[in-house]
C-alpha cells in the first residue's frame, strides 16, 4: 500500500509548493525528480538540498559586485566542480532532474541555471534566471545591469554582443529588453516539464514519463489548457480509454464557447476512444 501513497504525497506537495507566495525552485525541481525516480524519496531530496548548501558555503565570503558574483560562481561551479553541459545531455532524461544534475555535474541549460541560482541565492547573491529564446542563462545584480553568465558553458560571462548573437541565431530577430527580464520560477518549472515532455515525445515507449510530466504541469496554478487534451491522448494511447474519453469531453466543454468545431472533434474522438473498449 505504501508504494501507492508516496507518489500522491509528492504530487500534493508539488501542488502546495507551487502555490506558495514565493515558490521554492529547488523543492519543485526535486519533487519532479521524486516523480521520475520513486527511489529518490525524502532522503534523496534532503541530500540534494544539503549539497546546494555545501556548495554555497564554498563561495568566498563578503559583498561582491554583480561581476564579482558571476566570476565567483564560474570559478567554483564551472571551474573547481566542472558543472557544464554537452550536446549529449539533450538526449538524457537525467539532464532535467536536479538531483541527477548535482550528481553528474551535467545537464540542460535551464537545470544548470537552477544549480547556479540556488547556490548563489543561498550565499546571498542577487541572482535570477533569464529565459532567452532557445537558451537559458543566469543574471546577477539589478536586472538593469545585465551581468549575464552561461552555466551550460561553465558560467562563461556573456557580453551584450554574445546575447544579441544568440537571440538572432534562435529567432532571426533582434534582442528585445523584455527577453532579459527575470524568469518567474513557475515558468521555469513549466519549461523544465515541457523539456521532459519533448524528451518523451521522441520515445513512444516512454509515454509513462510524458504522462507524469503533463500531470505535474496541470498542478501548476497557471498552465496551457491544451495540456488537458495532451493528457487525454496519452491516457488513450496507454489503453486507459475511459479516463481518456472523460478528459477529452471535459476539455471539449472548456473550449466549446470559443471553438465549437474543435469541441465537436474532441467529442467525436472521445466516442472513438470509448468504442475501443468493446
Amino acid at each position: 500500500m505504501h508504494e501507492h501513497t508516496e507518489p500522491g504525497r509528492w504530487r500534493t506537495r508539488f501542488a502546495e509548493a507551487a502555490r506558495e507566495e514565493r515558490p521554492g525552485l529547488a523543492e519543485l525541481c526535486l519533487l519532479i525528480g521524486a516523480e521520475a525516480e520513486p527511489g529518490l524519496g525524502e532522503a534523496g531530496m534532503d541530500a540534494a538540498e544539503i549539497e546546494l548548501d555545501r556548495l554555497a558555503g564554498l563561495l568566498p565570503y563578503g559583498p561582491k559586485t554583480p561581476h564579482g558574483w558571476a566570476a565567483a560562481l564560474a570559478s567554483l561551479l564551472g571551474g573547481r566542480y566542472d558543472f557544464h553541459g554537452t550536446p549529449g545531455d539533450y538526449r538524457r532524461l537525467e539532464s532535467s532532474l536536479l538531483h541527477q544534475v548535482l550528481r553528474r555535474r551535467r545537464g540542460l541549460p535551464i537545470l544548470l541555471s537552477v544549480v547556479w541560482m540556488e547556490v548563489a541565492r543561498r550565499a546571498g547573491a542577487p541572482v535570477y534566471g533569464v529565459a532567452l529564446p532557445g537558451h537559458f542563462v543566469v543574471g546577477f545584480g539589478d536586472p538593469g545591469e545585465r551581468v549575464l553568465a552561461d552555466p551550460f558553458a561553465g558560467g562563461r560571462p556573456m557580453t551584450e554582443a554574445d546575447t544579441e548573437l544568440l537571440v538572432a541565431g534562435a529567432t532571426g530577430e533582434p534582442l528585445r529588453p523584455s527577453m532579459l527580464l527575470p524568469a518567474d520560477p513557475l515558468d521555469m518549472v513549466l519549461r523544465i516539464l515541457n523539456n521532459i515532455r519533448a524528451w518523451a515525445a521522441g520515445r513512444p515507449e516512454r509515454s509513462d514519463v510524458a504522462l507524469w510530466a503533463v500531470e505535474l504541469a496541470l498542478l501548476l496554478p497557471s498552465h496551457p489548457a491544451r495540456l488537458r487534451y495532451e493528457r487525454a491522448q496519452l491516457l488513450v494511447e496507454r489503453g486507459d480509454f475511459t479516463a481518456g474519453a472523460a478528459e477529452m469531453e471535459a476539455y471539449a466543454d472548456v473550449v466549446a464557447a470559443v471553438e465549437p468545431t474543435t469541441a465537436a472533434t474532441l467529442r467525436a474522438q472521445a466516442r472513438a476512444a470509448r468504442a475501443r473498449l468493446n
